[in-house]
């Protein structure tokens, strides 16, 4: 099972860390990627990171600002999010798929950016930013 967490309300400016959580597998085995979908709008994917060699990706409008990370004893993967907009609001999920480098082949850039062919995903936590 896969859950996120750490979403809220949070002015401008402000920051949250979302926690994507497995229980009855390990995370480390997998690419995480947290994806984003606001009202009337398609999912898009915000960050990924490999299992094999820990290579990251980040969507043009929130690199810089937000950091992907994992934590191997708690079995978790975080998304730090900070200078948060009013247009990063959203329900934010976490999925896992195949491991591998990002960088590599292409495949797992594909499957992670897009989010075709990840496997497990999370129920979502909202994200809301506003004054």
């Amino acid at each position: 099972q896969l859950q996120a967490s750490g979403g809220g309300l949070v002015h401008p400016g402000g920051s949250l860390r979302l926690s994507c959580a497995a229980s009855g597998f390990s995370l480390d085995r997998h690419n995480i990627g947290w994806y984003r979908q606001a009202p009337g709008k398609e999912r898009e994917v915000v960050s990924c990171i490999s299992s094999s060699d820990a290579s990251t990706y980040y969507r043009d409008s929130v690199e810089g600002r937000f950091t992907i990370s994992r934590d191997k004893a708690q079995n978790t993967v975080y998304l730090q999010m900070n200078a948060l907009r009013p247009e990063d609001t959203a329900s934010y999920y976490c999925a896992t798929g195949l491991s591998g480098s990002l960088y590599g082949s292409g495949t797992y850039y594909y499957t992670c950016t897009t989010g075709y062919g990840m496997d497990k995903w999370g129920k979502g936590t909202q994200v809301t930013v506003s004054s």
